[in-house]
């Protein structure tokens, strides 16, 4: 039977006691709340995947101990209780995850605290999690993490077990570059390293997606193409997967009686006066402060309304230790009664303030009674709040005011959408959710809905895991072929047994070693005597393809029967046949180019710039394999930016940044070269990234080769330049 094995921080239960009896409690939480519908979905139907769930106790391991030896605890999953020394867990909880990890990937760096004893116990409780997973996880399992406080763990797994199906979920924003960068050195490469121990990372938005696809290529040096990136010949795609809720739950609660009563309650108390309500969790985050003074401009501004409307505010408690919570705890109050104090009359009071949580029942009531939700964070994942609220709506009405800063608003465009920090915006947008007629209301209320209902929770989990399912096909499918003796054999054999036939060989790296600069590596008697020997068969063509200019090209192979490519295909000369250049490209974008290229060459000693007709080139192989790459990843982002939208293309070479006019690409020339003439056995050989363009375009027409480790899209793969000569040779001979 498959196994799932869910881990996050948190148990979606809690074990208490009870007159002498130990009892399950559902946790709070949008990822509790989530799971468990997917699992009760799946167990009604049958479903024949076994689930554990994996988290932290919050209780005594002797109180576990007791619930698992009563009689009748069978449920729809099991859960695994890590328990983790209290001192520990502290620094790691309260410390590392809370205090570092949630303000800055909230976009609140101020609020950051950098402390390498709390990163430690982080680190700690990654690994107690992965030394519990190891004792019983199994080939074939497929494992799905959650969330920031084990960002770590993905990797502690891969590296026990290199086979493992790994998913990894990140259930709050993930900030630009520039925000992340504030980390440790130390700190963001081990937490980088440690999500792509992952098959596949998803997010909330598109917008985290980029921010984190750009931040592997700053920290790891790890490029990406269609969102998938490729780390020690693995795969590894990143996606969106914008959390659903419950809709059913929510929607049908309208029907249910206490549901019913505790609404009709709330309207009466409240006759004849519109409600607006939000739900909020004690956090920063939230955007409670800035919700206050926008309502509270609202009444300024629209005088009219007073005695006309309450806001419900329910805060409900969170993180009591730390310090920030109760700051903000304090604020809230002293604003709501601020607000009151000021504005209520005898008969009215314009905020109705409840600090607790709240019961199913008595949230889906206030979701119907409210005539609008104010929903405005500050930064947020995703906000399963705003999505409940629309959910409940039985009746088609009521408004959505959404902060545009919030993960639901990329999906969720018919809400009314402010800047949350932008009081005077909020304030006329309460004032227009309250005046929008029934009709309006009901056609944004409608499309909301149905997109809703169309990606639920249940949407959400099976597309996360048929994805996860589909990348690990992927990567068996791009596995590469090692080339073995008998390998070898078979390709000499088919080679000598061709007609007709087509060696299409890279040259840096592929049949000359690199050198400390481009000039070093001039080609020596053997090589020149081994290409001789193969061009010397009036059947086989020979081409020399590669990054290399004309000149240069002509200078060392002029008396040799070869087609030779220049700038990876941007000048072709066909054997014993003069040069032929490509159309006669616009020059004008070097000087635009030549600058950045300078500075960055200044800023990294043994960096120089070598240019071609058609390319520009910044060589980083004699500067410090350190600060090489720090300068390679600041100089391609600064080229990203310059060169957006224009007719120029960027290749991320092997120690080498190119910037050379796109269209022009190695893929191009060698398959105009092959479908030239219908030969009976083709092979390429490269080592680089631009190779893989060649790879790309003659896989059904060629055995192709690369040189080197790494993820390639050719068919086998050779260990080094030596086993390239070793190879041609025996095709030589």
């Amino acid at each position: 039977m498959k196994r799932l094995i869910v881990v996050s921080n948190r148990l979606p239960y809690q074990v208490q006691e009870s007159e002498g009896k130990v009892i399950l409690r559902q946790s709070d939480g949008g990822l509790v709340t989530a799971l468990k519908s997917y699992f009760e979905e799946e167990a009604r139907k049958g479903g024949a995947v076994e689930k554990r769930w994996v988290g932290a106790a919050d209780f005594p391991e002797k109180r576990w101990k007791k619930f698992k030896a009563q009689e009748g605890t069978e449920a729809t999953f099991e859960i695994d209780p890590i328990f983790i020394e209290k001192k520990t867990y502290n620094k790691f909880y309260n410390g590392f995850c809370n205090a570092t990890l949630w303000p800055l990937f909230h976009y609140f760096p101020s609020y950051v605290e950098y402390d390498e004893e709390t990163f430690q116990a982080y680190e700690a409780v990654n690994r107690a999690f992965a030394d519990m997973l190891l004792t019983f996880l199994q080939p074939g399992d497929t494992l799905w993490i959650h969330d920031y406080q084990l960002l770590l763990l993905p990797d502690m797994i891969r590296q026990k077990l290199p086979d493992i199906s790994i998913g990894f979920f990140l259930h709050i924003p993930f900030p630009s570059y520039e925000i992340f960068r504030l980390l440790h050195r130390t700190w963001k490469e081990k937490i980088i390293r440690g999500m792509l121990g992952a098959d596949l990372v998803g997010f909330h938005t598109h917008e985290y997606v980029q921010h984190f696809l750009k931040t592997v290529r700053m920290v790891a040096g790890h490029d990406h193409q269609f969102r998938s990136i490729v780390v020690d010949n693995r795969i590894i795609k990143t996606d969106l997967f914008p959390l659903g809720i419950d809709y059913a739950k929510f929607h049908d609660a309208a029907n249910l009686p206490a549901v019913i009563e505790q609404r009709d309650t709330i309207r009466k108390n409240f006759q004849d006066k519109k409600i607006i309500f939000s739900v909020d969790r004690l956090d920063y985050t939230k955007g409670v402060t800035h919700r206050l003074v926008g309502f509270e401009k609202f009444l300024e501004a629209y005088p009219e309304w007073k005695e006309q409307v309450v806001f419900v505010l329910v805060v409900v408690p969170s993180r009591q230790i730390i310090s920030k919570y109760n700051e903000r705890l304090k604020l809230i109050e002293e604003q709501v009664g601020s607000i009151n104090g000021k504005h209520s009359t005898l008969s009215w009071q314009p905020i109705i303030y409840r600090y607790s949580n709240l019961a199913f029942d008595e949230l889906c009531a206030l979701y119907e009674a409210a005539d609008a939700a104010l929903i405005t964070p500050l930064r947020d994942g995703m906000n399963l709040v705003a999505k409940e609220y629309v959910a409940s709506r039985a009746q088609e009405d009521g408004v959505l005011i959404l902060s545009e800063l919030a993960g639901a608003a990329s999906e969720m465009g018919e809400a009314l959408l402010v800047n949350p920090v932008d009081t005077i915006d909020m304030a006329n947008a309460i004032s227009t959710a309250l005046t929008m007629p029934v009709q309006e209301q009901r056609h944004n209320m409608k499309l909301l809905q149905k997109r809703l209902q169309d990606y639920t929770v249940i949407h959400w989990v099976n597309d996360f895991l048929k994805q996860l399912e589909d990348v690990r096909v992927q990567q068996h499918e791009q596995e590469t072929k090692a080339i073995t003796a008998n390998v070898a054999k078979h390709i000499s054999d088919d080679f000598h047994h061709a007609g007709t036939r087509h060696l299409l060989l890279d040259y840096d790296g592929t049949l000359v070693p690199f050198a400390r600069h481009p000039s070093q590596a001039r080609p020596d008697e053997n090589l020149l005597k081994l290409l001789g020997e193969l061009s010397a068969n009036t059947q086989t063509d020979i081409t020399i393809i590669s990054g290399r200019d004309s000149s240069t090209l002509e200078e060392w192979f002029s008396n040799l029967s070869l087609n030779l490519v220049a700038e990876h295909g941007a000048s072709i000369r066909l054997k014993n046949g003069p040069w032929t250049h490509g159309e006669a490209i616009d020059q004008t974008w070097k000087p635009l180019i030549r600058p950045t290229l300078e500075l960055f060459a200044q800023r990294s000693p043994g960096a120089f710039i070598e240019e071609k007709n058609h390319t520009l080139a910044w060589h980083y192989r004699n500067v410090d394999a350190e600060l090489g790459f720090v300068r390679s990843r600041e100089l391609l982002d600064n080229l990203f930016h310059l060169v957006r939208n224009g007719q120029l293309q960027i290749i991320d070479g092997n120690k080498v940044i190119e910037v050379r006019v796109a269209g022009v690409d190695k893929g191009n020339a060698a398959r105009r070269l092959v479908d030239d003439h219908a030969y009976d056995f083709v092979l390429a050989i490269g080592d680089d990234k631009t190779d893989e363009d060649m790879f790309r375009a003659l896989t059904e027409k060629a055995v192709t080769i690369k040189v080197g480790a790494g993820h390639t899209l050719a068919h086998y793969n050779i260990p080094s330049q030596q086993g390239v000569i070793q190879l041609l040779n025996k095709l030589a001979h």
